[in-house]
């Protein structure tokens, strides 16, 4: 009583459990094994261990350690040149015991049939994520997270497609695929149409976002709930984020699905038998493969499973954001060149040998400074953080994970104040050719930033087109400047995260208070930076190196003296 009433030591006390990672929960490996070999596969196990930057408070852990099981089944027609993986992630979160009895009697089901073309793995990861990023990791001979793994003791052929399973009872009332993948990368759409061909076949209710399929496209109400799953597309996609274990296939080149049996949906109601053959008439078919997929789309959204926007239809959008940045660039540049010509000789061409004016030319100085100072403090975001980690633990009563969130939004914040220091450095003759300079540069700086993302990740991009192309092409140092600072603040990437998470809750039909939604936006942060530095995710040091510095140049466009 007396020790867990003080917070501050039931805080404590909580860091040392989570330090000490005692597993509650472990990965029945002697048993998975004895039942696959009872199947008649190939038995093999993978041990990896990794220590994250940082305690993750979300899913409790700092020094992972487990062990995968895997086991192959050998093609009797082919030489062990191709193969196809079905994986089931385990944890301490989520057992998923349904879905590794399901795996089991697919395993036992495929061990009897004879027209085999490709070898089958059956993958049975710990700790969700990490155990497949080990698996892969070590199945392609490469270590791109530092994950620390046992080699692969039994390998079979180049890996075509994937699907990874998640059940959560045994009674599924619907199937939901996940499409989105680490960086926004999204499997071959003729995957999505195969899975969605053999959940029509077997009366098999299908969901996407965890949406029912709207059934009439000619009334208001079916474009609007089209809508509204297109949008919790973008904003899953935008994140970056792998939603489910297929997300790092996809970075290897495999074509992967990610389905979840979900009970919510009362009046449907399946057995594992009726998911069982859904995924035998998936895996039947993707056998048949005689090169990898690659005719459909690899870039889409989807606003229901039977219908998809290409990107042919949704690319013009960014393209028109960013055709704005160009024009007001050419503005500036025209106006500068213009500010450079006096008016006697505005009809003549200047020779090459005339020497410019002190009023002609822009100092270097008057850019340098700003330019430098801006990154400095993108790479201040990007490595104070977690690199402090333990320097603010020393000094204040917080943890590793609250050190490196409180420290991002503390480097964030002093970004405000970057104007005041740099009008110190800057001794400019010309202060509204400086101005302009500036701003033309912050422009063409954030149209290529923009038009890389949206290639990469074309709902990441068009978000932060559609908030900071407006406050950038309208700030200038003249004028309403608070409404401009305003501006400016509700467009800035920090503050363009915080509401795409109201957004995306309330498209979830799951508003979130202020309070709840601060809460959520912190621990998307940690969550942020945990990502990059395990999975590799790229949201994280875009945003800290590249889009903060430049949207600190336009913060000091406008407070330019």
């Amino acid at each position: 009583m007396g020790l867990l009433s003080d917070p501050v030591r039931r805080r404590a006390l909580a860091r040392i459990v989570l330090r000490l990672n005692t597993p509650l929960w472990a990965l029945p490996v002697a048993w998975l094994e004895r039942s696959m070999r009872s199947v008649g596969l190939e038995v093999y196990t993978q041990s990896f261990s990794r220590k994250l930057p940082f305690p993750d408070e979300t899913h409790e852990r700092y020094m992972v350690s487990g062990t995968n099981v895997y086991g192959i089944l050998r093609a009797p027609r082919s030489a062990s040149t191709e193969s196809l993986v079905l994986t089931v992630p385990c944890g301490p979160d989520a057992t998923n015991s349904q879905a590794v009895g399901l795996l089991l009697a697919l395993a036992a089901h495929f061990r009897g049939q004879i027209y085999w073309a490709k070898d089958i793995i059956f993958l049975v990861t710990d700790h969700d994520l990490l155990g497949t990023e080990a698996w892969l990791e070590a199945y392609h001979d490469i270590n791109v997270t530092g994950i620390q793994s046992s080699p692969l003791q039994g390998r079979a052929g180049a890996i075509q497609a994937a699907v990874a399973l998640e059940l959560s009872s045994d009674v599924v009332t619907s199937l939901d695929v996940t499409v989105e993948g680490l960086n926004g990368q999204l499997p071959n759409l003729d995957l999505l149409n195969l899975f969605q061909t053999f959940c029509q076949k077997g009366g098999l209710l299908c969901t996407l976002q965890g949406k029912l399929q709207p059934q009439d496209w000619t009334s208001l109400e079916g474009p609007l709930q089209g809508l509204q799953t297109l949008l919790l597309m973008v904003l899953r996609q935008a994140s970056g984020r792998p939603h489910g274990p297929h997300g790092l296939f996809l970075r290897y080149g495999v074509e992967a699905l990610t389905l979840r049996g979900i009970n919510s949906f009362r009046q449907y109601k399946y057995d594992l038998a009726t998911v069982g053959k859904a995924l035998e008439g998936m895996f039947r078919k993707l056998n048949h493969l005689l090169e990898r997929l690659h005719q459909s789309f690899f870039f889409y959204l989807l606003p229901a499973l039977s219908r998809f926007v290409s990107i042919g239809l949704y690319m013009p959008a960014t393209g028109f954001l960013l055709l704005v940045l160009g024009l007001k660039a050419l503005e500036l540049w025209m106006q500068l060149h213009q500010a450079g010509v006096n008016p006697e000789e505005a009809g003549k061409a200047p020779s090459p040998g005339t020497p410019l004016l002190p009023t002609q030319g822009v100092g270097l100085a008057s850019l340098t400074a700003p330019l430098l100072i801006s990154q400095a403090m993108g790479l201040a975001l990007y490595f104070l953080p977690v690199l402090g980690q333990h320097l603010a633990t020393q000094h204040f009563p917080v943890a590793e994970a609250e050190a490196v969130v409180l420290t991002l939004l503390a480097i964030y914040v002093a970004g405000l104040a970057l104007p005041h220091n740099t009008h110190r450095v800057v001794n400019s003759q010309v202060p509204d050719r400086g101005w302009m300079a500036l701003k033309l540069v912050a422009l063409i700086y954030l149209a290529l930033q923009l038009g890389c993302i949206a290639l990469l990740n074309f709902s990441l991009g068009f978000l932060l087109a559609a908030t900071m192309v407006p406050a950038a092409a309208l700030t200038k140092p003249h004028g309403p400047r608070t409404l401009y600072a305003a501006l400016l603040v509700v467009t800035s990437p920090a503050v363009t995260l915080f509401g795409s998470l109201f957004l995306w809750r309330e498209l979830l039909e799951v508003p979130l208070s202020l309070a709840e939604g601060w809460q959520l936006f912190l621990t998307a942060l940690a969550q942020g930076v945990l990502e990059h530095y395990t999975y590799g995710a790229l949201l994280f040091p875009i945003l800290a190196l590249g889009l903060y510095p430049c949207w600190l140049l336009f913060w000091n466009v406008l407070f330019w003296k």
